[in-house]
């Protein structure tokens, strides 16, 4: 049977048995549990014959599921905002890094340039990056900000396209999430919302970053996400549950 890997240290799994769950329009809920074999000639999974499942059962086998699955009991970084089962949420101060560029109004470029505050969050639902204004440790309260980057869809979604990024979902994979932001190039603006506000456009902008124009990112071109907060992001009111 085909397995999969899962965890910190990426060890396989397969299916060994299923829990099928049962209703009726009275409100009646019944549960039975089966053994999962390999099909003799094809080798899939197929479920066996099921046994009936009592309150006791069922509740031990939650229990048992949800301390594998929760998070694992580490130090966690000063940047890290948030961590749950389905997301990693953590937090760039503003910082001078290198950016590269594939874009046919751009050129081929790159250059070290400065970068405002950001909020990023690798979870289930896919990859997200925030900017913010303002150089402290977000808080519940902060206010987040359209990305001003090429490749990024609206609710800070980051079109990964090519880019490296690690497959698991993990405090300690922090750095390489960042890597494959950073180190791909950026290669058109997506169709959406408004990312920045700068009167001769987005192309200019980078033109103008990559040129060396300005000395500090100019927070003035952030355009606003109408109350969403870093608090709703690690809380998975963005973009979907976290």
């Amino acid at each position: 049977m085909n397995g999969v890997s899962i965890g910190q240290t990426g060890h396989d799994v397969t299916l060994s048995s299923a829990l099928l769950l049962y209703s009726a329009q009275n409100g009646a809920h019944y549960a039975t549990a089966h053994p999962v074999v390999a099909d003799r000639n094809t080798g899939r999974p197929v479920i066996g014959a099921g046994r009936p499942l009592d309150r006791r059962s069922i509740v031990d086998a939650l229990v048992q599921l949800d301390r594998n699955a929760a998070p694992k009991a580490e130090f966690l970084p000063s940047t890290v905002l948030g961590v749950t089962s389905a997301a990693v949420t953590w937090w760039c101060p503003p910082a001078v890094r290198r950016v590269f560029f594939k874009c046919t109004k751009v050129g081929e470029r790159s250059a070290v340039v400065p970068h405002p505050g950001l909020v990023f969050q690798a979870g289930a639902d896919g990859f997200r990056v925030f900017a913010l204004k303002g150089d402290a440790r977000p808080d519940e309260q902060t206010a987040l900000f359209e990305p001003p980057y090429f490749n990024t869809w609206d609710g800070g979604q980051i079109c990964i396209g090519s880019a490296k990024v690690p497959r698991r979902i993990e405090v300690s994979a922090i750095k390489g999430w960042e890597e494959g932001f950073f180190n791909s190039a950026f290669t058109h603006p997506n169709p959406g919302g408004k990312r920045m506000s700068y009167k001769p456009g987005v192309y200019a902008f980078w033109t103008d970053m990559l040129d060396g124009k300005f000395e500090a990112f100019p927070l003035d071109v952030l355009v606003s996400m109408k109350g969403l907060t870093a608090g709703k992001l690690v809380a998975g009111k963005i973009g979907g549950k976290a």
